[in-house]
């Protein structure tokens, strides 16, 4: 009679697992702090992000913000880049705080976050509302680079080149906005999403 090998049946991982959307292990340590998380996704076009706390039914979500929602303040810029992300961060901080909610954990998702990049802009951005979320002073990104003044910055050296700066900054002059005031309008929503 043959030897018949035995084989081990085999693990299925969680279906969310399977389709890269969970990191359970990262999950599982966010969980166990306790604490409300602060949830934030990057796309094409838009940061969103949550207030979320754990339920064995289900996460909860507590309150939540669209970059998009910066338009209705006067935001005229790009909804993804350094000075949105900020302002999206500090707009939910302003919210959930509302809501009685001080302390939360910073959940990135599968993505890792690059030093100074835009997930600790938008961290800066709630942690200047007044959320405290747990952090070190080094991640976060320069104030210039918050406000937007590299944005202004370069544009300024690209004025000379008219070909070029209409090319780099197609989109803002579609809009019909120029990109040295992206400073300036910055500081205008802040004041609105403070006040």
């Amino acid at each position: 009679m043959k030897n018949k090998r035995r084989l081990k049946p085999r693990t299925v991982p969680y279906r969310r697992k399977r389709q890269q959307k969970t990191d359970y292990n990262k999950r599982l340590k966010l969980l166990i702090s306790g604490k409300a998380r602060l949830v934030v996704r990057f796309t094409n076009q838009r940061v969103i992000a949550q207030l979320v706390t754990f339920d064995v039914h289900g996460d909860k979500v507590i309150a939540g913000v669209d970059s998009f929602a910066l338009r209705q303040l006067g935001w005229s810029f790009s909804c993804k880049n350094f000075p949105a992300s900020y302002l999206t961060g500090f707009m939910l901080a302003k919210k959930v705080m509302a809501q009685g909610y001080k302390d939360a954990i910073l959940d990135t998702g599968l993505r890792s976050p690059l030093h100074k990049g835009k997930m600790y802009a938008f961290l800066k951005g709630a942690l200047d509302a007044g959320l405290n979320v747990p952090s070190t002073a080094d991640v976060f990104p320069t104030e210039d680079q918050i406000q937007g003044k590299h944005i202004q910055n370069y544009a300024a050296q690209l004025k000379h080149d008219h070909l070029l700066y209409s090319q780099k900054f197609a989109q803002y002059l579609k809009n019909k906005v120029q990109p040295e005031d992206v400073v300036k309008q910055f500081e205008t929503v802040k004041r609105k999403i403070h006040s």
